[in-house]
């Protein structure tokens, strides 16, 4: 029986692709742990959403996203071994077209749009704003050591297009955006 502890980071420090070890208040750290919770994120997003295109594409996204947190798990010294996939580069033009296919479904946006509406939008929404999160701390990340830009990029289109799915969800749903209301 294989155990899924190993006590090796009761002291505060973890292992990263290749062995090199670091505290794990460490920038890279932070920022594959940050994509592992935005993946978490869309996992919880697609038990609250409809069947169909949107889920099926999401469901591409958390293999992404499990590629760019082993990528950002490995050291830029690489640590002795590259195993890793690289980024998915190819899917950010693949999102732009699934972002311009659910606009043309929703209404044009004329008002800040807050956090609600359907389960599916409001878990998509916290998705996104997890999404937002990872981008801050990979560019954290960026300022210290190199990561792949393509990362950053794919974080970034991701949440427009959760953002986007958001309003599609609601629109399915029934549900009416929740429009920002400074006088309320």
């Amino acid at each position: 029986m294989t155990r899924i502890y190993t006590r090796s980071g009761d002291e505060g420090d973890t292992s990263l692709i290749g062995g090199t070890r670091v505290p794990k208040s460490h920038r890279r750290v932070e920022a594959y742990g940050t994509v592992d919770e935005l993946n978490s994120a869309i996992g919880f997003a697609l038990t609250q959403m409809g069947d169909g295109a949107s889920a099926e594409r999401l469901a591409r996204t958390q293999h992404d996203l499990f590629a760019i947190g082993a990528s950002l798990a490995t050291p830029p010294e690489g640590g002795g071994r590259r195993e890793t996939p690289a980024p998915p580069a190819a899917r950010v033009p693949e999102m732009e077209v699934w972002i311009d296919e659910a606009t043309a479904e929703v209404e044009p946006l004329r008002e800040f749009i807050l956090p609600g509406g359907s389960p599916g939008a409001a878990a998509l929404h916290v998705a996104r704003t997890v999404c937002r999160r990872a981008e801050r701390a990979v560019v954290a990340l960026q300022s210290d050591e190199p990561v792949d830009p393509e990362v950053v990029r794919y974080l970034n289109r991701l949440s427009d297009l959760l953002f986007t799915l958001a309003r599609l969800e609601n629109r399915r749903a029934g549900a009416p955006d929740v429009v920002w209301r400074k006088d309320a």
